[in-house]
């Protein structure tokens, strides 16, 4: 059983309303309700520490949340993050947790014109059918032999350093021996990887597909020397050893809402609607400034976890901010009364748009977009991917709706950084927003607006965010939703032991920031609160 916490006032374990000025103290304070915080809080209290939680917003979640963002319409979306594959079913077994993903048969489908007719790449379905369809698409077995060849090598690393993010940091040299293969090695670790995917594969299509992995809220160019896309792509294959990307069950938010009774039922107190101003500390014991609507509070604690970027957290500290990494992506939210039919009518809809599909991701259209987008204009056509939660996971629907034959769509777009949006943010989101369904269109047989389903005031249901707005509602910096450029996940110079640590001996940081962060994982929460339960060591 946890231990028993300091009184705490009974409001601030009450969504929404403010507490008492207080000077209570914790083992833990949690800055930040997102779900690496929520699951820092849940091992923390099962292993008998008092925690509290202060979260800014009047909900927990973070950017991992359901909401229903229709008036009057009964569709509750996943609305900033999608898709789960790095997270661990260890997190999940660890703290009980009653939540579930589901599969997709269908890997992807990317149309594309040919020879001046529609036809286009369907990944999965099985074996047979995904070798006849790069057939088709190119004319030989060769381009599905070497894709076959590369995800082997891409599952083999995905064994190796999946099981790795929830251990304390490997060395360089331990990770590299760990997985045992020098030329997987050289060409996810030391190589960018557009040189890989030019000498593997010769078609153009199939090139694309392949370099989404490494570009997505990643700003890069396939050959960029800081290799930053190589870390992107990393962490795109590895996710639960196979690399698999699936549906939450219920939505993003049912993780979360999951995370959050796990934390509570251990003992955590969870306070909403308190933002925390400042925290000092002198290394052994650290004081919590926070403020709510109408007042301001302070509590004492052992160890602060932030689950926040390393700009907040310097900010929150009074120290030194790190440089900014922008972020660079478009996300729209769509609900239709139908899936639209397609020009490649070889291609169910029902299946094309269940995996990922791809718009405008050429290898060449990818590379003139960075280059338009690197200059500092939009591109002429906008590269996303787009897929639909609802095929898999009807839950998220209301019955009417599923009887209605309605289907989310959810639209992730690429190289579109956050300094375009500077100017005027709001016309440049009309803008790229058109440019980018009228890139979905060229393969359609009939307009996406014609199947958008219309909200309680009859407006239709789509809505857009760009990193400006991610920015603002969430408090990501620049609209980055890895917090900074993600790291290699060994340890380096300054690391620590779990990734975790600041200069600050009692600090932690437990965001997508922390090394081996990004991405929908629980890692960097579970990793603070390791180095919390295992006595901890700081960077110097």
């Amino acid at each position: 059983m946890p231990a028993t916490p300091a009184p705490v006032p009974t409001p601030a374990a009450q969504p929404g309303r403010p507490a008492r000025r207080s000077r209570d103290s914790y083992d833990a304070v949690i800055v930040g309700g997102g779900h690496n915080g929520l699951v820092a809080a849940a091992y923390l209290a099962r292993a008998g520490r008092s925690v509290l939680v202060l979260e800014r917003l009047g909900h927990t979640g973070g950017a991992a949340v359901s909401t229903r963002p229709f008036a009057g319409v009964d569709a509750r979306l996943s609305r900033y993050s999608y898709l789960v594959s790095l997270l661990p079913r260890k997190i999940v077994r660890d703290l009980d947790l009653d939540f579930r993903v589901r599969g997709r048969t269908i890997s992807s489908y990317t149309p594309v014109e040919r020879d001046g007719r529609p036809t286009g790449l369907l990944v999965g379905g099985g074996e047979r059918r995904t070798r006849e369809a790069f057939a088709r698409l190119t004319g030989s077995d060769r381009e599905y032999e070497a894709w076959q060849r590369f995800y082997g090598m891409t599952g083999h690393v995905a064994e190796r350093v999946f099981p790795t993010l929830t251990e304390p940091l490997p060395t360089r040299d331990e990770l590299r021996r760990r997985i045992d293969d020098e030329a997987a090695w050289r060409t996810l670790f030391e190589e960018p990887i557009g040189a890989a995917v030019e000498s593997t594969f010769t078609d153009d299509l199939v090139r694309g597909v392949v370099l989404t992995d490494a570009l997505i809220g990643t700003f890069a160019d396939a050959h960029d020397p800081s290799l930053r896309q190589n870390r992107c792509f990393l962490y795109h294959v590895i996710g639960g050893g196979t690399g698999a990307w699936d549906v939450p069950v219920g939505g993003m938010g049912a993780l979360t809402d999951a995370l959050a009774r796990a934390a509570r039922d251990a003992g955590a107190v969870i306070a909403t609607g308190h933002e925390v101003r400042r925290i000092a500390t002198d290394g052994r014991s650290a004081e919590v400034t926070y403020r709510t609507t109408d007042m301001e509070g302070a509590v004492a604690a052992r160890h602060v976890l932030v689950n926040a970027s390393p700009q907040e957290l310097a900010a929150l500290m009074g120290d030194e901010p790190p440089a900014p990494a922008e972020g660079a992506q478009l996300k729209v939210n769509m609900l239709l009364t139908r899936l639209p039919r397609l020009r490649d009518e070889s291609v169910d809809p029902h299946e094309a748009f269940s995996g990922t599909f791809h718009i405008a991701e050429g290898y060449d259209q990818l590379a003139a977009s960075y280059a338009q987008a690197a200059a500092g204009a939009l591109p002429d056509a906008p590269p996303s991917e787009i897929y639909c939660h609802s095929l898999t996971d009807p839950t998220i629907l209301g019955p009417d709706l599923v009887d209605q034959g309605y289907q989310t769509l959810t639209l992730f777009g690429l190289h579109t950084p956050a300094r375009l949006f500077e100017a005027d943010n709001d016309a440049v989101r009309e803008e790229l927003l058109k440019a980018t369904l009228a890139q979905l269109d060229a393969h359609l047989a009939e307009p996406l607006t014609g199947c958008l389903a219309t909200d309680a005031e009859g407006r239709p249901c789509i809505e857009a965010k760009t990193p400006l707005d991610l920015e603002r509602d969430l408090g990501l910096p620049g609209g980055n939703i890895f917090h900074r450029d993600l790291a290699w996940p060994y340890a380096q110079e300054g690391t620590g032991r779990w990734g975790v640590e600041t200069r600050h001996a009692n600090v932690l940081l437990c965001g997508a920031g922390a090394v081996r962060g990004g991405g929908v994982s629980g890692v960097p929460g579970h990793n603070a609160a390791m180095a919390v339960l295992g006595g901890l060591g700081h960077s110097s």
